[in-house]
């Protein structure tokens, strides 16, 4: 066995060491580099990954090809303030949280109502809107009012706020993947009353040549806001910062009053972190 010099040994060894200290150092560049490539850690730099529905207006929906309504025409202007174009993908609503916390999306835009439950899956932006829930009835339905629902055939989304509503009223839903379902089910009769979102129930209703009427409506107990994964920090504190500036800027009240034209809002409610002044439709129109 050979052996070589101590001196060879001892320059072979420090040459070993800076070529470690070498890969390390580009190794920590690369990391640097694709955090500032990419800070909020999206699925792709720039785009804004956002998981919809596309049956649900005024809220979410498609429009000739073009994903639209309040929350996501609302996403794609807070997106902007934080340099993000927005890609839009549709789902159903019942699959939607845990595909934002697998990171298939990067953000839940479907007016989703913030729930302790749902806080176990998805962290939550701040509110950006506030919501009633509807009862819609099939035309000469008899039933008024939600205290006439027991016994009652209901129909319900699966997974949204008012499944969670009907379940603790004890009103035994059918539950249904999306709000198409919900709809054809009132259409043929084989449902009671469907217990919706109520600026979709009221579209719904409208649409529906006069099989669908809108049998009575109640304030929903939170507010709605985007969903993130667990411990997307950056990219959720990144859009609340877009939302006060879209809040403070007139476009979150323009909107309002574009896809919600008379609806007053509650006293109570203030949209964002609360901190910035929301301008009337006058000043921002």
């Amino acid at each position: 066995m050979r052996f070589l010099p101590a001196l060879t040994r001892v320059a072979a060894l420090g040459a070993a060491a800076v070529l470690a200290a070498t890969a390390l150092t580009a190794c920590g560049d690369d990391a640097s580099t694709s955090e500032a490539a990419n800070p909020y850690g999206l699925l792709q730099p720039g785009v804004l990954r956002a998981g919809t529905l596309t049956d649900a207006p005024p809220n979410v929906y498609l429009k000739d090809g073009k994903f639209t309504g309040f929350d996501n025409d609302l996403l794609t202007a807070v997106a902007a303030k934080a340099g993000l174009k927005v890609e839009f993908v549709g789902t159903d609503f019942s699959a939607l949280l845990s595909q934002v916390n697998n990171h298939k999306f990067d953000v839940g835009s479907s007016s989703i109502t913030i729930t302790e439950a749902r806080k176990k899956t998805v962290d939550f932006g701040n509110g950006y809107d506030f919501g009633y829930f509807g009862l819609d009835v099939p035309a000469g339905s008899p039933i008024t009012g939600f205290d006439q629902l027991a016994g009652k055939r209901v129909v319900v989304v699966q997974g949204t706020v008012q499944d969670d509503y009907a379940t603790g009223q004890h009103l035994n839903p059918v539950r249904v993947p999306d709000y198409n379902g919900a709809i054809n089910q009132l259409k043929a009769g084989t449902a009671d009353a469907w217990i919706a979102p109520a600026e979709i129930g009221e579209k719904s209703a409208a649409d529906s040549s006069g099989k669908i009427t809108v049998a009575a409506k109640q304030l929903s107990p939170a507010p709605t806001a985007y969903a993130f994964a667990k411990g997307n920090d950056k990219l959720r504190a990144a859009l609340n910062k877009g939302l006060d500036e879209v809040i403070a800027d007139g476009t979150w009240t323009k909107l309002q009053a574009q896809y919600y034209p008379g609806r007053p809002i509650p006293a109570d409610f203030t949209p964002g972190s609360g901190s910035v002044p929301v301008p009337t439709a006058s000043a921002a129109s």
